[in-house]
């Protein structure tokens, strides 16, 4: 049986997932093949940037945000995916050798009404380094199944 389901997301709830370790290689490596701007393959062009040094692709970003979240919170529950993310902010550069954490805090639970095995979960996510600078925030809303509706 899964470990979390709906009933375990009250609004108010607060998560840390990771640490994860991001060196300049996943992010020169994630440039290269998804998002190939300069500030994002090369330190001198990044020190020329607005950005003052090479710095992750704010998709790249996402991704480890995301790989975190399925880890740590989806992978043991009863998680039905999303219908959509809402909002993402990149606030900060993700920068080489940085160790990200994800906070994840529920900001409101509902049993669907179409769907009554199903809850709705928002979420705002906030990602920081080592050094808590606030990199980016994501809001967005998954769905979960009920306890009752969780296969044995």
């Amino acid at each position: 049986m899964p470990k979390r389901a709906f009933e375990d997301f009250p609004a108010g709830l607060e998560l840390t997932l990771g640490p994860r370790h991001v060196t300049r290689d996943e992010i020169v490596a994630f440039a290269a093949e998804f998002d190939p701007q300069p500030m994002h393959l090369d330190e001198e062009a990044g020190r020329r940037s607005m950005l003052g040094g090479l710095a992750g692709s704010g998709w790249h970003t996402c991704c480890l945000m995301m790989r975190l979240i399925a880890d740590e919170m989806l992978a043991q529950s009863t998680s039905m995916g999303a219908p959509g993310v809402d909002e993402i902010r990149w606030i900060a550069p993700l920068r080489p050798d940085s160790d990200i954490t994800v906070k994840a805090t529920v900001t409101a639970a509902r049993r669907s009404r179409s769907r009554p095995e199903m809850g709705l979960v928002s979420f705002r996510y906030d990602v920081h380094d080592q050094h808590d600078t606030h990199i980016m925030a994501v809001t967005s809303t998954m769905m979960f199944g009920t306890r009752e509706s969780a296969p044995a």
